[in-house]
């Protein structure tokens, strides 16, 4: 009720100030465009007016151009598909600026290329350490785990931390195994797993708590070198109609670094922080709840780990993984104990902060949903909308609860086409069945909010919303979609990806629609997503991108 009395009274104060001036005068018009609002009292419109970072009005072009006057900008989309911006719900935000500098391994069909594109890198390296990556071994032939031996001979002087795409593992080199002082005798740690051949010598891979063995001894990027790699991915978010993301587990430098551009008027993404539930006292301890901030910046949620990812088979399962029988995955280093977690998760609701937790096996899954459900019965309800984190593969027995607990399924549909090309091989047709099961969450009344976990997988909205509808596998394998009776409306997914995400930051009466009273964050498509054949809305461009009514994005002068 008071999001929408905001609404309202917002609108009234407009027209009041408007009238009062003579005639309503926007600060933009978009008029000849095909909008789909997101608004279900709403819908379909061909015109916006926009005053100050307000949408004023929405209705047909004769309707809006009532807000025309003399210094109002007008533009004619041509009959273009307008949508609201799109809302990643799960992004790492400064990772993925950094990647778009680093070496690129994700497309490295060949073990060849892997190294030709390394030791290219590490030629240029000056000693520094190499890192990024997203290697995919899955593309290999056999698929294969990458060792110290293939990379050591072109980075003798090179300490090289190449991450794996799925962000739970790397390959280390030997210069950087020994510079972090890992050998054959060093522990596997609580949660991570140091992988050895049958020698009981570190191969170089290394999976997630056991990362932090060898990024402890890499030095923390500089003020200038953070924010370059923020500028990157403010930038390429625009070319992409992603006007708003939610950035999981950033560094608190992230933050200043945001709050240093959002004074400069350089902040052109609205940002949610989830900083890591470990620092959950920081939070605590000066009262901060969720939604903390204003429109550009705000925190006030929890990211937490109860897993790794099935890629490196540290997911956690109820039963094996059917390629390695001895193997069920792995709980994360924050669930040494279980009840540390619990500790944490009870301490930060009982402040008011949210929980968005990363959970991808089944087991996993229920973990999370076990102590959520002791929250729930300690602290009695509230308005908390607890978030599963990917929440990839689910025991049957779990979307009731999912229901029963008001969680929402934070997901990212693009995996589901990855993953899909030789995710049954490790976890069997029964388990796939119920893998990113997005209708079934449905279904059972679950909130869906859509994002990408950026540099994980592409940031474009365009793949995202592809691979929600046709759920056509990456290796060409599933044409008529894996798993098909998982797939979303086109209508659905947009919904997701905009109105659910904003729900899933406690922001649905500010943005995610386009609705008189909200914030003008919008795209400009080359072609309709709603009519064309699903299979070439990954081919779909982003023309203009505007958040708050400012122009962000204009493809016409990207080109120039």
């Amino acid at each position: 009720m008071q999001s929408v009395s905001r609404l309202l009274l917002f609108f009234l104060t407009s027209l009041v100030v408007a009238f009062a001036q003579g005639k309503p005068a926007a600060d933009l018009i978009v008029r000849n465009a095909r909008i789909w609002t997101v608004d279900r009292s709403h819908p379909e419109a061909e015109a916006i007016a926009v005053l100050g970072d307000r949408i004023v009005a929405v209705g047909s072009d004769s309707e809006v151009d009532a807000w025309r006057g003399p210094a109002t900008r007008v533009v004619d989309a041509a009959g273009k598909r307008l949508l609201p911006g799109f809302n990643d719900a799960h992004v790492h935000f400064t990772d993925g600026g950094a990647q778009l500098d680093n070496v690129q391994l994700n497309d490295a069909a060949r073990p060849q290329e892997f190294v030709r594109r390394i030791a290219e890198r590490a030629a240029k390296a000056k000693e520094e350490w190499l890192l990024g990556g997203d290697w995919d071994e899955t593309k290999w032939a056999p698929a294969q785990l990458p060792t110290k031996e293939l990379i050591d001979p072109v980075t003798p002087n090179t300490p090289v931390a190449v991450n794996r795409y799925d962000g739970h593992m790397i390959l280390a080199n030997s210069l950087a195994l020994k510079l972090a002082g890992i050998t054959a005798q060093t522990p596997d740690p609580a949660g991570g797993v140091i992988v050895r051949d049958a020698q009981g010598i570190p191969t170089g891979a290394l999976k997630d708590a056991a990362v932090d063995l060898v990024y402890r001894v890499i030095s923390t990027p500089t003020h200038a070198q953070r924010r370059h790699s923020i500028e990157r991915a403010l930038e390429h978010a625009a070319s992409l109609g992603v006007t708003s993301v939610q950035h999981m587990n950033p560094d608190y430098a992230d933050i200043a670094i945001y709050n240093e551009l959002l004074d400069e008027g350089k902040l052109t993404t609205r940002i949610y922080a989830a900083p890591l539930i470990t620092q959950v006292d920081d939070q605590v301890k000066i009262g901060i709840r969720h939604g903390f901030g204003g429109p550009y910046l705000r925190i006030g949620a929890l990211k937490a780990y109860a897993d790794g990812s099935l890629g490196s088979t540290t997911a956690y399962f109820f039963e094996p993984f059917l390629d390695q029988p001895g193997n069920r995955g792995l709980l994360s280093d924050e669930m040494h104990p279980i009840s540390l977690m619990r500790d944490r998760m009870m301490e930060g609701d009982a402040t008011g902060l949210q929980l968005c937790t990363h959970a991808i096996g089944d087991e996993g899954i229920s973990t999370i949903l076990d102590i959520y459900t002791e929250i729930d019965k300690a602290h009695g309800p509230a308005d908390r909308r607890w978030r599963i984190e990917h929440a990839q593969h689910m025991a049957a027995k779990d979307f009731d609860r999912f229901a029963q607990l008001h969680v929402i399924a934070s997901v990212e549909p693009y995996h589901a086409i990855d993953d899909g090309r030789w995710a049954e091989g490790r976890i069997g047709h029964d388990r796939a069945s119920r893998t990113y099961a997005f209708r079934t969450f449905l279904d059972h009344g679950v909130r869906l909010a859509l994002g990408t976990d950026w540099n994980v997988a592409p940031l474009n909205p365009m793949l995202t919303l592809y691979a929600a509808v046709t759920r056509a596998t990456l290796d060409g394998k599933n044409p008529n979609g894996w798993f098909p009776e998982q797939k979303l409306t086109v209508k659905e997914a947009i919904e997701a990806y905009t109105m659910g995400s904003a729900y899933a930051e406690f922001q649905e009466g500010e943005k995610g629609s386009i609705t008189v009273g909200k914030l003008a964050d919008m795209v400009l498509l080359s072609d309709d997503v709603l009519t064309i054949d699903p299979g070439k809305i990954r081919d779909v461009r982003v023309l203009k991108t505007w958040v708050g009514g400012k122009l962000t994005y204009d493809a016409l002068s990207a080109k120039q």
